[in-house]
């Protein structure tokens, strides 16, 4: 009854138009087509790691934060839902250049809801379940591109050798792992979906 009534809440949240949805707080920096380079406010996120390949991974790592935010916490409070949902490949890599690496069927993933921007950790109530941690993020210089479609590894991958081509080309070095987001509800016809690759950048040292 509980996973029925959570998956109602959920399809109620993403038939919300998505002006009504916040994203994360960015000026963005500098922007060439669909690649842009933000600087990101300090957010709160809430994140939980699992096993299995993009997608699976996306999906039971959906299910155990969205069981947060509608409630299985301390307080039962509800927590608006935010954009995007990010998939991050949780295995430590060397920060060399360039960064590409194709996840594999058993890696870890860290998937990350963003918390809305009136929350703090002293408000924010404790999750139920361990496997949800609260962190907070300082500001972050993000290179990102943006590109439609379902979202599969292959097209993440593409989009993510070209990011970190313009990177190379443009005088930005990688600080951290791809991140992978979606925007949107996955019945969302694909043409219309928003996908993005981030990366957490600096300028490159002369």
């Amino acid at each position: 009854m509980r996973r029925i009534l959570l998956a109602a809440i959920v399809l109620g949240v993403f038939a919300m138009s998505a002006s009504a949805t916040e994203e994360p707080a960015f000026e963005t920096v500098e922007q060439d087509g669909k690649i842009e380079v933000r600087q990101y406010a300090p957010l709160i996120v809430a994140e939980t790691e699992v096993s299995g390949d993009m997608r699976d991974a996306g999906s039971s790592g959906f299910r155990v934060l969205a069981d947060y935010i509608f409630g299985n916490n301390t307080a039962r409070s509800e927590i608006a839902m935010t954009a995007p949902v990010t998939r991050t490949p949780s295995r430590k890599i060397e920060m060399t250049a360039p960064v590409t690496r194709v996840p594999t069927q058993t890696d870890s993933w860290t998937v990350t809801f963003t918390m809305p921007s009136k929350w703090t950790m002293e408000t924010l109530p404790v999750p139920n379940n361990p496997a949800v941690k609260l962190r907070e993020v300082p500001g972050e210089l993000m290179a990102t591109i943006r590109f439609s479609g379902s979202g599969q590894m292959k097209a993440h991958k593409a989009r993510q050798e070209e990011l970190e081509r313009w990177m190379a080309a443009h005088g930005y070095e990688a600080t951290g792992a791809p991140r992978y987001a979606g925007y949107d509800a996955p019945w969302k016809p694909a043409p219309f979906r928003r996908n993005e690759v981030l990366i957490p950048v600096k300028p490159a040292q002369d």
